[in-house]
Parts: structure tokens; C-alpha cells; sequence
């Protein structure tokens, strides 16, 4: 099982904030299966293991991000600028699969807590003629786009009658922090934490703005899965996709990590403040994990629908907590940590 590592003495320097934006879900839903108290083999998870190959080893080296001037008060947020130590791990070389899901749901009956909540939200022009009784009254304020549609979930992501049958490998989406957290566990694996999300999705580049450089298409092509045109009422698809793509769909990084912006938000392990981070002490510069308390994880790496026009969060170094069109990729911690440096 090839996977990709993050060495044992690469300097990252973190950026950190972004607006909070409210989540429903509790956690017990996910403690019950990891528990064992509910049927199924997850409460013995920690033996499982997922073969999603994870790329290879990567080494040791100077890294870092800038704060975008341009940005205003929304790139302050993302500060200090800041160096870390992480320990060696291995990361995911591409966010979890429908048909990597699939297989997790059949070998354990779990129950995403979309289909338990039985209504998420779902951007409301790719909710199709069929699924549209389905669609709840009232929208969301501020963001009128995204409709509450019962019956949506995972294997219906835009409602019923909907179906992931030709998109086994795009991200599974409907996602909760507490679902990617039961996948994770079974998988023998564990989220990331934000800051070697971070350091991965840079793939070894210093202060770039995206994982490839700072020029958002290079050369004409396009390296990332996010809206075009007039957000939110025309998508122009340049990039070749309307929604999710294939988890593989772009080039790789420069550590073979695919998609660390833009097609689905990326869920870490660690809770969300924006500005916990910001004082320099042991907890927040060696393998920081994030705050003891918080309502609310942090998801990285933007989505389909971001737009420069809206929300410009397809940068590596940008972040929010929470949201309704995420996924995630897992990592595994290797051995005893090593002085790992991040930038981010």
C-alpha cells in the first residue's frame, strides 16, 4: 500500500480564520457506532483498513503562504503567518469516494446523519423536476441558493430519485464531521489535522496562493473544480464540471495530493476559532490539534460552488467551519513525532 508522507522536518507556516457558519448536527450519532452501541463491526474499526492509496513519500523542506492584500478583512483572518512543528504522517492522495463509502455503509450498516436529520440542504438548481415536492419551505438567510430537501443524502444527493450510480468516483458529499469521522475510524485512519491538511494541500510550495502557483489557470488550463461565471445564477463550466468531479479529475500537487481546492470542502479534526491559533505557546505551534472546545470543525479547500465573486475560499491557505457540501480524506499518524515544520 503506496501512501503519500509528510516527512519529519518540513517548516509550514499556518494562516488561520473564517466566518463560522452553523451546523445541526450533534455527535451522538457518531459516539453510539464508534462505541459499538450500535450493530456492526465500527466499534472495532481501529483493525480495519481502507486501500485507498495515499501517493508517495514526500520530503523535508522550506514552506509557506503570504496573506492576500486584496482580500481586506477576509485575509487578516486567515492570520498570523505563523511556523508549526508536525510529526510524520501520511495522507490520503484524493478525498474519500462514493464507492469507498458504499463499502464502509455495507460492511457496517451505519446511517449518515443526513439521512438521519432526512432533510439537508442542496443548492437549489441541481435540484431536478422529480425531487422538487421534496424541496421544504423557507430558504437560508443570506444564502437563498441552498434549499432544504427531504430525502437528500449521500446516494441521493440532490433529492429523491436522484443517484451517485454514475459518480462512484467523486467525493461522497452530505457529509458530516461526525460521518467522515465513523469512515475514518473504520478505515483504521483518522481525519487530519488542519495544519497537515494544510502543509499537504501546499504540495511543497512556498507562500503560493494554490496548490500549483499563484496564477489560477496557468497557461489557460484549469487546475481546480469551482464556478464560473455569474455565482449564483450561471455556471459557464469551463472547468468542464457543473457539480462534483472525479476525486482524480485535476493534476496532483507536487505531493501527489488531487483536488486540495475547490470540488468539496474537506473536513479536519480540529474545532473551529478564529483565534486560538494567534498566540505562540507549545499548543498552538507543535502539532496544534486545534482548541480543547467549540461548537463547530473547520473544513478546507473550498468547493464547486466557490466563486472569487462570493466566496473566494479555493485558496489553500483559506478556511471555514462547517458547511453542507463537504467531504473529506483521511491521514494516519506515523510512528513517534519528529520536528516537522508547517507552513500554511
Amino acid at each position: 500500500m503506496v501512501r503519500r508522507c509528510c516527512g519529519s522536518s518540513d517548516r509550514l507556516r499556518l494562516l488561520g480564520a473564517a466566518e463560522p457558519v452553523g451546523w445541526p448536527f450533534g455527535s451522538a450519532n457518531v459516539d453510539r457506532h464508534l462505541r459499538g452501541d450500535q450493530p456492526g463491526p465500527v466499534g472495532q474499526a481501529e483493525v480495519q483498513r481502507d486501500p485507498l492509496p495515499a501517493g508517495r513519500r514526500a520530503g523535508a523542506g522550506p514552506h509557506g503562504h503570504a496573506l492576500d492584500p486584496a482580500l481586506g478583512p477576509a485575509g487578516r483572518r486567515e492570520g498570523p503567518v505563523r511556523e508549526v512543528t508536525l510529526g510524520p504522517f501520511h495522507i490520503d492522495a484524493a478525498c474519500v469516494t462514493n464507492a469507498r463509502f458504499a463499502v464502509f455503509v455495507k460492511a457496517t450498516g451505519y446511517r449518515t446523519e443526513a439521512e438521519l436529520i432526512c432533510w439537508p440542504y442542496v443548492f437549489g438548481s441541481f435540484v431536478p423536476p422529480r425531487a422538487r415536492h421534496a424541496v421544504l419551505p423557507g430558504t437560508v438567510p443570506g444564502a437563498p441558493w441552498w434549499r432544504a430537501v427531504a430525502g437528500a443524502h449521500w446516494r441521493a444527493p440532490e433529492g429523491p430519485g436522484t443517484s451517485v450510480g454514475d459518480r462512484r468516483d467523486h467525493p461522497v458529499v452530505h457529509m458530516s464531521w461526525n460521518d467522515a469521522t465513523a469512515y475514518a475510524r473504520w478505515a483504521g485512519k483518522r481525519l487530519p489535522t488542519e495544519a497537515e491538511w494544510e502543509k499537504a494541500a501546499c504540495g511543497g510550495l512556498v507562500r503560493a496562493r494554490f496548490p500549483w502557483g499563484d496564477e489560477l489557470t496557468p497557461n489557460g488550463r484549469h487546475r481546480c473544480n469551482i464556478w464560473q461565471g455569474d455565482f449564483p445564477v450561471r455556471n459557464t463550466c469551463e472547468d468542464g464540471f457543473t457539480g462534483t468531479a472525479p476525486v482524480k479529475a485535476y493534476a496532483p500537487n507536487g505531493l501527489g495530493l488531487h483536488n486540495t481546492s475547490g470540488n468539496v470542502w474537506e473536513w479536519c479534526s480540529d474545532r473551529f476559532s478564529a483565534d486560538w491559533h494567534a498566540e505562540a505557546r507549545p499548543e498552538t505551534r507543535s502539532d496544534p490539534a486545534g482548541p480543547p472546545h467549540g461548537e463547530n470543525r473547520v473544513l478546507r479547500g473550498g468547493s464547486y460552488l466557490c466563486h472569487r465573486s462570493y466566496c473566494n475560499r479555493y485558496r489553500v491557505a483559506a478556511r471555514i467551519s462547517n458547511t453542507g457540501h463537504g467531504g473529506f480524506r483521511c491521514a494516519i499518524t506515523l510512528g513517534t513525532a519528529l520536528g516537522c515544520s508547517q507552513p500554511s
